[in-house]
């Protein structure tokens, strides 16, 4: 019974090491890039996790005004914004209809659909047809690349929270005089807020962290994302470790901010009991 108790207090000692161990191993850059945002150029050259002499807030002015960043911010929440509205609105139709016509023809369509997520782009073919749609180098080029390649995930994602909303609600919804789009908007979407929100801050960090789609599909850089426009600033300071680290931070700001401010509702579906008795 003792050795027992010891070889478990031994195995969660040992799981314990290993947690702090895997955690400082994805801490400590996270913290020396922090560090580094406020030191000077001198201190920065050294990369190491010691204190800065004198904390300097200019380096995240400087790096707003010649990295252009407000410009590039703009353009990113307007593409991760508009993408992702239109990613969740049609893919929440598509999972409602694919999960409630269960027809081999809709299971095919469906297979087809969600196979998106594992067939990678062909971007020969991909760039022949922006081209011809003439939809290269435009702001709703761009998003509608994002929306076609955040689609697949999310019907993957919405069309399991469809699937435990029981039909009856579907039932006594038509019978109250419910149309489809009433009963959808109306009844089966206000349940699918979890899954809602899930899929579109999924959608919105991927977009906003995108860097091949808007490297190939926009030449002008006053249409470039944030994340081109790190890359380009990192071309013109590549020996300015601060300056670097500040970009660094600005950029994956808002995508910390918004899981923070939504990671409640990425939990479990809250359509358990819709229907009770």
């Amino acid at each position: 019974m003792v050795s027992g108790k010891r070889n478990k207090l031994l195995v969660t000692i040992l799981k314990n090491v290993l947690a702090w161990t895997a955690a400082l191993v994805i801490l400590i850059p996270v913290a020396l890039i922090l560090i580094t945002a406020f030191k000077g150029d001198g201190e920065a050259m050294t990369m190491s996790l010691t204190l800065p002499k004198t904390w300097n807030w200019s380096n995240f002015a400087t790096v707003i005004e010649k990295g252009k960043l407000v410009r590039s911010f703009l353009n990113s929440l307007l593409y991760a914004g508009c993408s992702t509205l239109l990613t969740v609105f049609l893919a929440s139709m598509a999972a409602y209809v694919f999960s409630r016509r269960r027809s081999k023809g809709m299971g095919a369509i469906y297979m087809y659909v969600v196979l998106g997520m594992v067939i990678p782009v062909n971007y020969v073919t991909l760039t022949k047809i922006m081209q011809v749609t003439q939809l290269n180098n435009t702001w709703y080029g761009i998003i509608l690349l994002y929306t076609a390649m955040q689609l697949p995930f999310s019907v993957f994602l919405i069309y399991g929270f469809v699937s435990k909303i029981p039909t009856e609600l579907d039932e006594a919804a038509i019978l109250d005089g419910c149309t489809p789009a009433q009963l959808f908007f109306l009844v089966v979407f206000p349940m699918l807020k979890s899954a809602v929100i899930t899929s579109g801050v999924l959608c919105f960090l991927n977009t906003w962290n995108e860097f091949i789609m808007p490297l190939y599909f926009l030449h002008s850089s006053e249409k470039w994302p944030m994340t081109l426009a790190v890359y380009n600033f990192f071309g013109q300071y590549e020996m300015s470790w601060n300056l670097i680290c500040a970009d660094v931070i600005l950029t994956c700001l808002p995508v910390v901010i918004l899981y923070v401010a939504c990671q409640k509702y990425i939990v479990g579906g809250q359509t358990e009991g819709a229907v009770k008795g």
